[in-house]
């Protein structure tokens, strides 16, 4: 008698119910970028699918938040006030 096939929950990225928030723009952007071609690879379960389409959602909303960030603050420097950054 054979034992019920367990799935397979290997991951090479980190796309899980909880996933740690990047640890930089050039971190998400990597990450971002090895989702995109998992995606386009087609290979994927529909769960993964799900996953990693949530986690490519979550690291984009952050790489846009970082560069809107870094655009304010080029235009305070601009402008002639610099302030400082905090990065948030």
């Amino acid at each position: 008698m054979t034992s019920p096939a367990t799935p397979k929950s290997a991951r090479s990225t980190r796309s899980s119910d909880k996933a740690e928030p990047a640890a930089s723009y050039e971190s998400a952007l990597d990450e971002l970028e090895t989702l995109v071609a998992q995606l386009e690879n087609g290979q994927l379960p529909l769960d993964q699918l799900l996953g990693h389409y949530q986690r490519g959602a979550e690291l984009l909303a952050f790489c846009r938040a970082r560069l809107d960030a870094v655009e304010h603050q080029i235009k305070v420097l601009e402008d002639g006030e610099p302030k400082p950054w905090d990065g948030q």
